[in-house]
């Protein structure tokens, strides 16, 4: 695997764990929200800013 992928386990309630070197990368805390969108057959996650 790639320095950019990472394999992760979807749980019996669907969730999934955002690995921690990615929530570095992308300065990701506890109790803040993503958005995430499906566009040709990839999910994409992106940080989302609730005001």
């Amino acid at each position: 695997m790639q320095e950019n992928e990472a394999l992760v386990k979807i749980t019996s309630a669907g969730a999934i764990s955002i690995p921690r070197q990615f929530r570095r990368y992308m300065d990701m805390q506890k109790g803040e929200y993503v958005k995430i969108t499906y566009q040709n057959n990839e999910l994409i996650v992106r940080k989302a800013v609730i005001s």
